[in-house]
């Protein structure tokens, strides 16, 4: 799987999305600008020392991304999508995109692509969910679509068998 990143601007939600990423054997993608560096010490914190691990690319901007990635099969995350994020059926090799903490993927993207908006339902006129959150909540969504493929399925990680 690949997880997008558009613009993000908060660097622990970004070191916990890293986190997550090494923990699901996904990809990370970044697409500048960035409203922090990557080298902050809130990325640190929050990636703990998963962060060296994860399979992380940038990008200048949009046109870059997709031009380096001209065949990816791409979700896009937004509150404005008529789908839930459990109608689609992802794929392995799927991107799944999500905006910038304050403003969400610009509209001019997700116009282009109505289809491929995807939304997690929220109570009342709630605005979002915390951007860690809902990358975790798709991600693994798309994980289970995909039987764990490349996960650990017996959770023996205890030193104790019960």
């Amino acid at each position: 799987m690949n997880i997008i990143l558009h613009e993000p601007e908060n660097p622990l939600n970004t070191g916990n999305i890293g986190r997550t990423c090494v923990a699901t054997n996904t990809r990370l993608h970044l697409i500048e600008p960035l409203g922090f560096h990557l080298t902050s010490k809130y990325v640190k914190r929050a990636g703990m020392d998963y962060w060296d691990r994860l399979d992380v690319t940038r990008y200048d901007d949009w046109e870059d991304f997709l031009a380096k990635t001209p065949d990816a099969h791409i979700y896009y995350a937004t509150t404005k999508a008529r789908h839930t994020y459990t109608e689609v059926e992802y794929s392995p090799d799927d991107y799944i995109m999500f905006g910038k903490e304050s403003a969400g993927i610009p509209e001019e993207i997700l116009v282009a692509h109505p289809d491929e908006c995807i939304r997690i339902p929220m109570a009342g006129d709630e605005r979002s969910l915390n951007l860690a959150n809902s990358v975790a909540i798709i991600l693994y969504e798309a994980m289970r679509q995909n039987d764990f493929a490349g996960l650990n399925p017996t959770g023996e990680l205890h030193r104790l068998s019960w």
